[in-house]
């Protein structure tokens, strides 16, 4: 087990990719705090439901036999991410991996074109995917930094490098080119603190949430776009994650990866 004394923190990790991430450090051998506004969020799913093997994903690593915490936050609110960091090193003396999936997007593609997205909708998405990113990786730098090691991994998008044919989803794919830049920024911020950060840029995903979606979107239509012509699974974006977190990727920082089957160069 690679990961075997190592401690992870995954936000947003109650159901989809995030879960996914969680899932599989514990099977690498890394103790895994997980962190969501709420831990059962995948109930409103019902492709998610049915994939749970627990009541929450914590029960499902601590089935593994892997030590792991839940804490159910917001990572927009900075005090209590902070809180959860220093009670994960409280309790288990130390934090080496922390995973920022938390973020999504609000709106349809019409209503978040770029000329006319409104600023309600601006100021949630950049909120949860640039703001919460980065309230996370400050509260996990301060054990990162005493302890001189670490990996950091944030999650950006395909949408923070391509653009949507009709100018949709401006806002979102504003934030998350932000992400990866923010990335680079922390990652020569960092380094002479042995801290590794880089980003992963995940495409077409099915999850339980998205299958549907993307389905209605076309599927044909979204492929085309894709060389590999199939969608990601979150278990795809997870091996990239397993990577960034191992000491495989020791001499990698500031990296943008992205997991799309090629769609970011189509």
């Amino acid at each position: 087990m690679p990961l075997r004394g190592k401690v992870a923190l995954v936000t947003g990790a109650a159901r989809g990719i995030g879960r996914a991430y969680a899932l599989r450090l514990a099977k690498r051998g890394a103790d895994v705090a997980v962190v969501d506004f709420d831990l059962h969020s995948y109930k409103d799913y019902q492709l998610e439901a049915a994939s749970m093997r627990g009541d929450t994903v914590v029960d499902e690593i601590r089935e593994i036999g892997i030590r792991a915490l839940g804490f159910q936050a917001d990572v927009t609110d900075a005090t209590t991410l902070n809180e959860a960091v220093q009670q994960i090193v409280g309790e288990w003396g130390r934090l080496d991996i922390a995973i920022c999936n938390a973020g999504g997007g609000v709106g349809s593609p019409e209503e978040t074109r770029a000329s006319i997205v409104e600023k309600d909708l601006v100021d949630v998405v950049v909120a949860r995917n640039l703001t919460g990113t980065i309230h996370t990786c400050q509260a996990v730098a301060v054990p990162m930094k005493e302890q001189r090691s670490g990996k950091i991994v944030t999650v950006g998008s395909q949408a923070g490098h391509r653009i949507e044919d009709n100018g949709g989803y401006a806002h979102y794919g504003a934030a998350k080119a932000a992400v990866a830049k923010y990335t680079q920024y922390l990652a020569r911020d960092l380094g002479p603190f042995g801290v590794t950060v880089n980003c992963v840029a995940p495409g077409y995903i099915s999850t339980g949430r998205l299958a549907p979606i993307l389905s209605a979107m076309g599927d044909a239509q979204l492929l085309d776009d894709v060389p590999l012509g199939r969608y990601g699974t979150p278990e795809d974006c997870a091996g990239v994650i397993e990577f960034l977190s191992s000491d495989l990727s020791d001499y990698v920082t500031g990296a943008i990866i992205p997991v799309d089957g090629g769609l970011t160069y189509s």
